[in-house]
């Protein structure tokens, strides 16, 4: 198949973009390659899928309307997996324009590339961030989220919603991803991981919020690549027993469903550190910090669906996850 996947430069949509490759696909890239954070590593994640003869790559920014209808009219894509977004819950704090930008009106913008230029199938990520106030564990793609505590989350249900617009006026098959604390090689230097790994080898302090007392959902790249992949070639489909006197969140009557993609293990942060250091062979100097405004104390979720659909349950130990990272930053970085 011809796949587009935006965010290409990015994380997940650079492992992804291999996987697919790997597979036989044609992939077609799509980055605006900005600066939130080092461009040097997006640039270097680049110029291993452009190296590949099934990858192109398209500069091109997702607020950029005349621009995006232009990709989806010349490339003729048969599936899209939206990957792109401005990330982050401690930077919509402060830069709340820019989530605006990116995570509504260009979302808006591939599901009207999508509608137009008949997509089989979008598969776009959400975010465990989208389950804010609830303390119901583990997180069930079947609970109500209508209490997200950042903007950041709250564009993230806005995309849930926007696609089963979509989805429900238009027959288009959408997808949404709920990832959990994703990590491993050529990750985000923004996340707790690759921010620990940094400091401790140059001898500097850790922030550690909340004393410590947090635990997440630690989930492989890899694992979330296997599924994603799986559920990417699992067009959504209408549930026919779906009722609107109970109204299940998870799925509809239009081709809508929503999955959780994590571990199934929440671990303590603490617990990570220790592993961390353990694979570093250096002890991190802590400091210990409140809660941030947007934060929640735990992340745990219920891959049930995931599982009945598609088969697939991450399983990564966070020991072997965490070793490989490791790795792929002394080799990166020459530490």
């Amino acid at each position: 198949m011809k796949i587009l996947v935006t965010g290409a430069a990015g994380f997940i949509g650079f492992h992804l973009s291999k996987k697919l490759l790997g597979m036989g696909h044609e992939i077609v890239g799509l980055d605006n390659v900005n600066d939130y954070y080092d461009v040097r590593l997006k640039e270097a994640r680049l110029d291993i899928l452009n190296s590949e003869d099934k990858f192109s790559f398209i500069r091109c920014d997702l607020a950029d309307r005349e621009g995006m209808e232009g990709v989806f009219r010349a490339q003729g894509v048969q599936r899209v997996v939206h990957l792109a977004a401005q990330a982050g819950v401690r930077y919509s704090l402060t830069n709340p324009h820019a989530y605006v930008d990116s995570n509504l009106q260009g979302f808006v913008n591939i599901l009207e590339g999508c509608r137009h230029h008949q997509v089989e199938h979008l598969t776009y990520a959400s975010s465990s961030s989208v389950y804010g106030a609830n303390t119901a564990m583990p997180f069930s793609v079947h609970d109500n989220v209508d209490h997200p505590l950042s903007l950041y989350a709250a564009s993230k249900k806005a995309n849930e919603l926007m696609a089963h617009t979509y989805s429900h006026l238009y027959g288009l098959p959408t997808t949404g991803l709920r990832f959990f604390t994703v990590y491993g090689p050529w990750g985000r230097p923004d996340m707790a991981l690759f921010l620990f790994t940094k400091a401790i080898l140059e001898g500097c302090p850790i922030d550690v919020f909340n004393h410590g007392n947090m635990k997440r959902d630690f989930t492989y790249i890899d694992d979330i690549v296997e599924g994603v992949s799986r559920v990417t070639f699992s067009t959504a489909a209408p549930n026919a027993d779906w009722s609107g006197d109970a109204p299940d969140p998870g799925t509809s009557k239009a081709p809508y469903r929503i999955y959780n993609i994590g571990n199934n293990n929440p671990v303590q942060l603490m617990d990570m550190i220790g592993i961390l250091e353990e694979c570093l062979g250096k002890t991190a100097e802590k400091n210990l910090l409140p809660m941030q405004d947007g934060d929640v104390p735990a992340t745990y979720a219920n891959v049930d669906a995931l599982v009945k659909d598609v088969g697939f349950k991450p399983a990564t130990p966070l020991q072997d996850g965490i070793r490989n990272f490791v790795q792929w930053y002394r080799s990166f970085y020459n530490v």
